[in-house]
C-alpha cells in the first residue's frame, strides 16, 4: 500500500516507523520547518526521512494546487496526518483511495483542537490518549477509528503525559492497520455533542492567578511545565517562572496564617500561597531566567 503522510514531533516519527514495520510504501512525507523561535525538545520526522531515503517537502501551506497536485500524481491508497500542524483541504484528502486518517492527542470527541494533551492536563483530566479517526471539513470530526487510553496521575506533568500519548499513538496505529489494509477499518461515531474543543495556548496564558485554589494553580504548573513555557508571575518587576513543585500539605508545615498570596519563603523553602490558603512546595524556581534561593526571593519580597 501506497502513502503519503503528514508528519510532525515525535507521533510523527514513531508512526511513520510503524507503517514502515507494516510494509507501507511511503510515497512523500510532508512535514514542518522547525521555527528558530520555538524550544525544540522532540524527535525530528525530516532527519528519520534523510535516514531512510524517503521523499520529504516542507511547504509553509499545504492548500496549494500545487501540492494538491504533487499528491494526486502519486495515487496514494492512504493519506495520514500524524501531528501535522495545519488542517488539509477536502480536495486534498479526496486523492486517496482508501481514506485520510488522523492520530490525535485525546479520547475524542474530548479535547478536539490544538494542544490536547496540555489543556487535559490544565482541566485536571485523569485519562487521556490517542485517537485515530477519518479526517473531514471540521477539525477532529471524522469516524473514529481506534483509541488507546492512558493514565494521567495526579503529579504528571503535559510532558510526561505526552510521551505516554506517543506510545499510544504507535499501539493504535499497530492494532488497526492489519484491519484497514484488509480493506475492513473500524467506524465508530464521535459525537460531537459529547465532546470539547479548544484552541491554541500561548506562553501569556501561563500567567498565575494566586487567588485561585491551590489544585488549580498546580494543574496549570503541570500543563505548561518546562520544556513548554512554564508558569509565571511578575512581582516587583521580576518575572518569576516555576521549573519544578509539588502539592502536598504534608511537605508545608506551619504554613504562618493569613500570608499573603503569591510567592513566599517558609522555613527557607520557597511556597506559592493560593486562594484557598494552601501552598505549593516551589522546588525550582526562576527569576529573569536564573535559579533564585530562597534567600535571594525573600530580599526580593521585602
Amino acid at each position: 500500500m501506497k502513502a503519503v503522510v503528514f508528519a510532525y514531533r515525535n507521533v510523527g516519527v514513531r508512526c511513520l516507523k510503524v507503517l514502515l514495520a507494516r510494509g507501507f510504501d511511503i510515497a512523500l512525507v510532508v512535514t514542518h520547518e522547525d521555527n528558530p523561535q520555538e524550544t525544540i525538545w522532540f524527535e525530528s520526522v525530516s532527519s528519520l526521512c534523510r535516514q531512510r531515503g524517503i521523499p520529504f517537502i516542507a511547504p509553509a501551506d499545504p492548500a496549494t494546487p500545487e501540492l494538491q497536485a504533487q499528491v494526486a500524481a502519486l495515487q496514494p491508497d492512504f493519506i495520514f496526518s500524524f501531528y501535522y500542524r495545519h488542517m488539509l483541504p477536502v480536495a486534498l484528502l479526496a486523492q486517496a483511495r482508501h481514506g485520510a486518517f488522523n492520530m490525535h492527542g485525546s479520547l475524542l470527541p474530548k479535547y478536539r483542537g490544538r494542544v490536547p494533551i496540555n489543556w487535559a492536563v490544565l482541566h485536571g483530566e485523569t485519562t487521556t490518549g490517542a485517537t485515530l479517526h477519518e479526517m473531514a471539513a471540521k477539525p477532529d470530526a471524522g469516524a473514529i477509528v481506534a483509541q488507546t487510553a492512558v493514565p494521567i496521575l495526579p503529579d504528571d506533568t503535559a510532558y510526561e503525559v505526552f510521551g505516554k500519548v506517543v506510545v499510544a499513538a504507535e499501539q493504535t496505529l499497530w492494532n488497526v492497520l492489519p484491519a484497514m489494509l484488509a480493506g475492513k477499518t473500524p467506524k465508530l461515531p464521535n459525537d460531537l455533542s459529547q465532546g470539547s474543543y479548544f484552541g491554541g495556548r500561548k506562553p501569556a496564558d501561563g500567567e498565575i492567578d494566586w487567588n485561585q485554589p491551590a489544585q488549580r494553580v498546580y494543574n496549570l504548573f503541570r500543563a505548561v511545565a518546562p520544556p513548554y513555557p512554564g508558569a509565571w508571575s511578575i512581582i516587583k518587576d521580576h518575572t518569576f517562572v516555576i521549573e519544578k513543585a509539588y502539592l502536598s500539605d504534608n511537605l508545608i508545615e506551619n504554613l504562618p496564617a493569613n500570608l499573603p498570596r503569591g510567592l513566599a519563603v517558609v522555613d527557607n523553602r520557597i511556597v506559592g500561597v493560593c486562594g484557598d490558603g494552601r501552598a505549593l512546595l516551589i522546588n525550582e524556581l526562576l527569576a529573569d531566567g536564573k535559579t533564585v534561593t530562597p534567600e535571594a526571593l525573600q530580599n526580593i519580597l521585602l
